[in-house]
């Protein structure tokens, strides 16, 4: 590439990153109240304590797996090793 294409990519790099269109958006504004959806006045907080339960057991079955296979890994490099 010579310094021509290379300062053409740099002016279009910093244009397309330095663009203000993020800026510039506004958010979804409902105007008509029919189109609100209500929420809910209760939480059920069994509803939720299970769930942290589950994300809970999730969790420690991915430490589980990933901690068993780098004692798996490290068990197969010694054994390769001697």
């Amino acid at each position: 590439m010579d310094s021509q294409n290379i300062l053409n990519f740099i002016a279009t790099w910093f244009t397309y990153e330095m663009n203000n269109e993020g800026l510039t958006r506004t958010s979804n504004v409902v105007d008509d109240p029919t189109q609100e959806t209500e929420t809910p006045l209760r939480v059920n907080v069994d509803v939720l304590r299970q769930r942290l339960i589950e994300q809970q057991r999730k969790d420690r079955f991915k430490r589980t797996i990933i901690l068993s296979s780098v004692v798996v890994s490290l068990g197969a490099l010694t054994i390769l090793t001697y």
